[in-house]
């Protein structure tokens, strides 16, 4: 969490490095090889901040709605060639990480006080993210391909 003014160059080239670069080089990883099987799944974490905006975020925002841009302009690419690319924006996530940002005062209230601000009333778990990865990788969603898919308790509804 930093004010804008206090972003320096440095850290802002590091979040975008570790958020969208690393989205980048993953991909390149491995799309040759769904290249030549002629099948494939890609999805993405981006960030419902990215959707919505966040303060004290600017450098990580951007990055990550670098990522749902990325997921989109690969999946018209890719599609032709078997390949889908989704990406998933997780909410407000109870993780250890989200804990302990807490417990700094980070976050400006309890994990619980956010979490009964989102329109189910509770936090998401980390088995959520991974149940839509699940389908988004399943042959039943090959029709769906560049699409940002919310995991976030309806956070970004309004």
């Amino acid at each position: 969490f930093d004010r804008f003014l206090s972003i320096s160059l440095e850290r802002w080239n590091r979040v975008i490095e570790v958020s969208l670069t690393g989205t980048f080089q993953c991909s390149q990883a491995v799309v040759p090889g769904m290249i030549e099987q002629g099948w494939g799944r890609i999805v993405n974490i981006s960030s419902s901040s990215a959707q919505g905006g966040q303060q004290m975020m600017t450098h990580y925002v951007a990055a990550k709605a670098g990522v749902i841009g990325f997921t989109k302009a690969l999946a018209l690419e890719l599609g032709p060639k078997g390949i889908t690319v989704n990406t998933i924006p997780p909410g407000f996530i109870d993780t250890p990480m989200l804990r302990a940002s807490a417990e700094k005062g980070l976050l400006g209230a309890t994990v619980e006080h956010h979490a009964g601000l989102t329109p189910v009333r509770r936090a998401g778990l980390p088995q959520d993210i991974a149940a839509a990865c699940s389908f988004l990788c399943a042959d039943e969603a090959s029709y769906i391909t560049g699409q940002v898919i919310g995991v976030n308790g309806g956070r970004n509804t309004g």
